[in-house]
């Protein structure tokens, strides 16, 4: 899949920043968070790093007093460490800016060995691991998601809006139902131009 940009190299640069500045803003203002710095690696045998899917392997180094490091695959088990020896409360969480490397990835224009991404983690009561707090925390990332559209668009005029302004949702089962089949593919279009589809599974305990 080729990939042409409408931005010289320089800009990218620019509007990258100001993409990554915008959207951190606003998802710490509308989840409660707080921006901390994640690590880069953690020790081999400390139990922090995901394995993803099983296949792929970390990067791996010995440190002084041969001790062995690995390069973080995924935050997912240290920010939930980290929500709890920074003393977070309900409803608050936090932000960080990963950077990994996944030496086995598939590459292309939307996948890198090099990993730049953002995560995030909150706090929340048991009765809250149900879908309609889930539905909140989906629309509220999708609110930063189009003020940063928004924000980018106003700062980069050859750049246009493609976000559609609503969000629906739709569970796993109901789109293997054929009756929801026909109907999205009746209106496949107007789907395309005017919502966003999220597809929920069913909460679990872990």
């Amino acid at each position: 899949m080729a990939y042409n940009s409408k931005l010289s190299v320089l800009e990218t640069q620019k509007a990258m920043k100001l993409v990554k500045v915008k959207f951190e803003d606003e998802l710490c203002k509308r989840l409660n968070l707080t921006c901390v710095s994640p690590p880069l690696f953690v020790e081999s045998d400390s139990g922090l790093n995901d394995d993803l899917n099983g296949c792929e392997k970390p990067v791996t180094f010995e440190v002084k007093y041969g001790i062995s490091a690995s390069v973080v695959h995924s935050l997912a088990k240290w920010k939930r460490m980290a929500l709890k020896k920074y003393g977070f409360g309900t409803y608050s969480g936090l932000c960080s800016n990963m950077n990994a490397i996944r030496k086995d990835e598939d590459i292309g224009p939307l996948h890198s060995y090099y990993v730049d991404q953002w995560d995030w983690e909150q706090v929340i009561k048991e009765e809250d691991r149900n879908i309609y707090y889930l539905k909140t925390v989906v629309r509220s990332i999708y609110e930063c998601l189009l003020e940063t559209e928004r924000y980018v668009t106003e700062n980069y005029p050859v750049l246009h809006k493609k976000l559609p302004s609503q969000i629906i949702f739709i569970g796993a089962q109901e789109m293997e139902m054929s009756i929801h089949i026909c109907l999205l593919r009746s209106g496949k279009s107007n789907i395309q131009e005017n919502t966003v589809l999220f597809l929920c599974h069913k909460l679990g305990r872990h």
